[in-house]
């Protein structure tokens, strides 16, 4: 029996009962739609952390909080904890003049209540100094960025989303806006003098404004540690591209052992690439795990072509007999059965392909429970789903294939 014959007879045999092999097919189109649009969510989060992450700048380090161990040796900060990383380390930091360092940015982040005339927003307030636009490369759609000798006065920069949200279509440079802190007990007035250029995207920094540090912790005495140090949330540090990663990082952790007086770090020295190392093994693990829940779909599906082509085994009892009978080999049935199967697992992985492909397009841009979905379509993952069903297909018509050439023509004359 050529190939060509053989698929007419499986076409003949599945349209015979389209019913029931649509209904098979569907396990398979299922799993392979599953696969497609679990893979593209897991490396389109990967794509969009990394983004993220790239957008805070090129060539930066970052310094955060570690964990600061008290008298008795029992931790007293948690990860970020402000108390062991302040204002004098980063000074330091510029003091120590380290070959490749360019610029040092102190962050202090806290939140805040912006009220603008009759509109009032929740923000994100990074308390910074004029150093720190450089440092992360930000660009101003309007005004300016804090500038040196500004570090005492009440002025504001605001992200892209915060001017659109409290200033609807006004400029907003020049007008006066209060920040109330520590919930509504201590408000101050502030004044606008730039507006940051939309990130788009997960970018946060559209939902953030940007103060000088000096001018609240000034004003604000709660916000100093019981040392009359200025906690910091995170020091950037930028450096010149051409310059070894690894040593600046080693002599910043050096510079601030000394200061902090202890054996281990009791902060964290991270560089972009190390983030983004993280973030691509955590979206990989991830990927690996929506992939795997997503194959159990098409070992489903493959249990149930094996199931129906065992069940048209015994249907077609007479069938098999009658062309035993008058010549057909055992491969022939073989080749009827394996190719049947495999015609309904390719066409079932072709319309799953279609489906996986168009559903992760369609996802891509969309808020999703409050998230804004990003999916990247990898071609891997395409080959992979048709590789796995046209196995499926293979492997499930083989054993029914087998159990037809076992039946004996003159017993299968005989079935009714």
């Amino acid at each position: 029996m050529s190939m060509l014959d053989a698929f007419r007879v499986a076409l003949r045999a599945i349209l015979g009962s389209r019913l029931r092999s649509a209904l098979t097919a569907l396990g398979l189109i299922i799993g392979v739609s599953s696969v497609i649009v679990l893979i593209a969510v897991g490396q389109g989060t990967q794509k969009g952390v990394t983004d993220q992450i790239r957008g805070l700048g090129t060539d930066l380090i970052f310094v955060e909080p570690g964990v600061q161990a008290g008298t008795q040796g029992v931790p007293t900060g948690g990860a970020r904890s402000a108390s062991t990383l302040v204002r004098s380390d980063a000074d330091a930091i510029v003091d120590a003049a380290i070959p490749g360092v360019l610029g040092v940015a102190p962050q202090l982040a806290l939140t805040a209540q912006a009220i603008a005339g009759a509109e009032n927003l929740g923000v994100d307030i990074v308390g910074t100094t004029s150093a720190y636009a450089e440092v992360r490369g930000s660009e101003l759609a309007s005004g300016d960025f804090i500038q040196l000798g500004q570090d005492e006065e009440l002025l504001v920069v605001l992200g892209a989303n915060v001017a659109t949200s409290l200033f609807a279509g006004a400029e907003p440079v020049g007008q006066n806006l209060r920040l109330s802190f520590g919930g509504g007990r201590v408000t101050f007035e502030f004044r606008v003098i730039g507006v940051m250029a939309e990130i788009g995207g997960s970018g946060e920094g559209d939902d953030e404004v940007y103060i000088p540090i000096a001018s609240l912790v000034s004003r604000v005495r709660f916000l100093r540690a019981a040392t009359g140090s200025i906690p910091l949330s995170q020091i950037d540090i930028k450096i010149a591209s051409d310059t070894g990663e690894e040593q600046v990082k080693a002599q910043i952790s050096e510079l601030l052992s000394f200061l902090h007086e202890v054996g281990e770090p009791d902060f964290v020295v991270q560089s972009q690439d190390d983030l983004i190392n993280a973030a691509t093994e955590v979206s990989n693990t991830l990927s690996l795990l929506l992939g795997s829940i997503a194959g159990i779909s098409l070992l489903v599906g493959g249990i149930g072509v094996m199931n129906i082509m065992l069940v048209s085994v015994t249907e077609r009892t007479r069938e098999i007999g009658i062309r035993r009978a008058v010549g057909a080999q055992a491969s022939d049935i073989v080749q009827q059965f394996v190719t049947e199967a495999l015609t309904l697992s390719l066409v079932g992985g072709m319309i799953g392909i279609a489906i996986g492909v168009g559903g992760s397009i369609l996802l891509d841009g969309r808020d999703v429970g409050g998230q804004q979905m990003t999916t990247v379509v990898q071609s891997w993952s395409i080959a992979a789903a048709f590789t796995v069903a046209a196995i499926v297909g293979l492997v499930s018509g083989s054993y029914p294939a087998y159990r037809a050439t076992a039946v004996d023509p003159i017993t299968a004359l005989r079935n009714e």
